[in-house]
């Protein structure tokens, strides 16, 4: 705020990114309320109409404060003074689709071209911010103590294997269940958090093993109880579920739990108790996630249970406990960058207990209660994952030790797609293999390796990333663009991709 308002003095601009739409009326509110008519925003939820109204204000000068999500790096402000990401480790910031980028790197291009300040805000940087922050390539300062000296919230781990020994199959603990159902008599609020949407994750025979497949995707259906459908995740096919296994006729099994589901049990377990869901299955709508925030909070509904939008950024004084239901479900994700997101997820959801006069309780629910990462989000020691983490990735060679950069190719024709990575491989060893450093990794498929009837293969080159890298990885997109013998066949080059 202070910031902000030194560079508005100056005649200058700012921008303040926040990672997800659903943070952005919150912030807005506050921001408003200090900025006034000054304050614009930009998001994908905006209809063309209105994101063309706020692109004029901020082009004119009219607003010269722009909050919005990481597409707002991009805002038409002249003399711009700060440039503020929150929660700078989110990967919401890196854009998937073409144009393929990354707002924190954008943010540094602007700022560097302006000369003015970005400012990366985190409870949990992101390792390689922290690295740069420890190395001194950026100035790094740290708030000692919880905002208005609050005590942070007092974390318990559950071990879900010995409540299945005590004859508990559920979902939620003895323990989580004991506190939702003191918070409930208190009249004070409790968020759930569990990073899946959904009923199921899959359901599958137990006598021969059938699980429902999506025909378009190399990936299980997930069962839907609102509609009681299965539905793919990553294009959007849907189709009933029969009462018996298709291939044998045996007995269908329901495995996983997502958001329905623990709305389910939770009705269950607190009959006539209101409960209230954030997913994208509840939020579609342009604004409907503000609607539900504000429902929330105005008619003090005891629970909410969400995916990772309610993990961030909310700021809900009556919150008193919060409950992690499955902590080690994106430990195993395969990426290296696995470790970081949980502790992120954990710490962030943690601290959206006791922001208020009350005191805050958290319960975190794990089949691996001695796992290291899980015990140092419980702790909220950041500074304790950091270190251990930095080894890890030293080890590995990942980044902030190496860059990573990939070329991936993708088409409905699987053979085709080999034949066009097998290529840009050996282009790039003609034009990089001089050089010792540079490992390269693949043709290899995606952990998904179909997507709507697409498949995807990817080489993957770790390095410094200097301009002869850069070069060489444009070169070889080209020419595989523009090659006859790869038609229908799409290339691209990303810089550390999130999947």
């Amino acid at each position: 705020m202070h910031l902000i308002r030194q560079q508005l003095a100056l005649d200058k601009t700012a921008i303040l990114l926040v990672p997800e739409i659903a943070l952005t009326p919150q912030m807005l509110h506050t921001f408003s309320s200090h900025f006034g008519d000054a304050v614009a925003v930009l998001h994908s939820s905006l209809s063309t109409g209105e994101r063309y109204d706020e692109w004029k204000r901020v082009k004119s000068g009219k607003a010269r404060l722009v909050i919005g999500t990481r597409s707002a790096v991009f805002a038409p402000v002249q003399d711009l003074g700060i440039l503020i990401i929150d929660e700078e480790q989110e990967e919401t910031y890196k854009s998937e689709n073409t144009p393929r980028y990354n707002a924190r790197d954008i943010a540094k291009y602007r700022c560097a071209k302006a000369g003015c300040l970005l400012l990366l805000g985190s409870a949990t940087p992101d390792i390689v911010s922290r690295y740069h922050a420890q190395t001194g390539r950026y100035a790094f300062f740290k708030l000692e103590n919880r905002y208005n000296d609050g005590e942070l919230p007092a974390v318990r781990i559950v071990d879900m294997k010995r409540e299945l020994r005590r004859g508990n199959g559920g979902n939620i603990s003895s323990l989580l269940r004991e506190e939702l159902a003191a918070n409930i008599e208190r009249a004070e609020q409790s968020i759930l958090f569990i990073n899946r949407r959904g009923a199921h994750k899959l359901i599958t025979c137990g006598a021969c093993g059938y699980t429902y497949k999506c025909p378009r995707c190399s990936v299980s259906l997930t069962y839907h109880s609102v509609n009681d459908r299965l539905m793919c995740h990553y294009c959007g096919y849907t189709s009933r579920v029969g009462e018996v296994c298709p291939d044998c006729g045996g007995t269908l099994n329901h495995i996983g739990a997502g958001t329905q589901l623990i709305e389910e049990e939770l009705h269950e377990l607190f009959p006539g108790t209101e409960i209230l869901r954030m997913d994208t299955d509840t939020v579609s709508p342009a604004g409907s996630h503000e609607l539900l925030f504000e429902r929330f909070r105005n008619e003090n509904i005891p629970i909410m249970v969400g995916t990772q939008m309610v993990t961030k950024g909310l700021n809900f004084e009556n919150v008193t406990l919060v409950g992690v239901i499955s902590a080690d479900q994106s430990l195993y994700a395969g990426d290296y960058r696995a470790g970081e997101r949980t502790f992120s997820l954990i710490t962030q959801v943690v601290g959206r207990g006791g922001r208020g006069e009350k005191p805050g309780r958290a319960v975190i629910q794990t089949f691996t209660p001695e796992n290291e990462t899980i015990r140092q989000a419980a702790q909220q020691d950041y500074e304790a994952f950091f270190r251990s983490e930095l080894s890890l990735r030293e080890l590995q060679h990942t980044p902030p030790f190496c860059d990573i950069l990939t070329i991936t190719a993708s088409g409905t024709d699987e053979a085709q797609v080999v034949r066009t990575c097998r290529f840009a491989r050996l282009r790039l060893e003609q034009l990089l293999g001089h050089r010792a450093e540079v490992c390269f990794l693949g043709p290899a498929p995606l952990a998904i390796v179909k997507v709507n009837n697409r498949y995807r293969y990817r080489i993957r080159i770790s390095c410094t990333a200097d301009g002869a890298v850069r070069n060489a990885l444009a070169q070889t997109v080209i020419e595989c663009s523009t090659d006859k013998r790869f038609k229908g066949v799409s290339v691209f080059a990303d810089n550390d991709p999130t999947d």
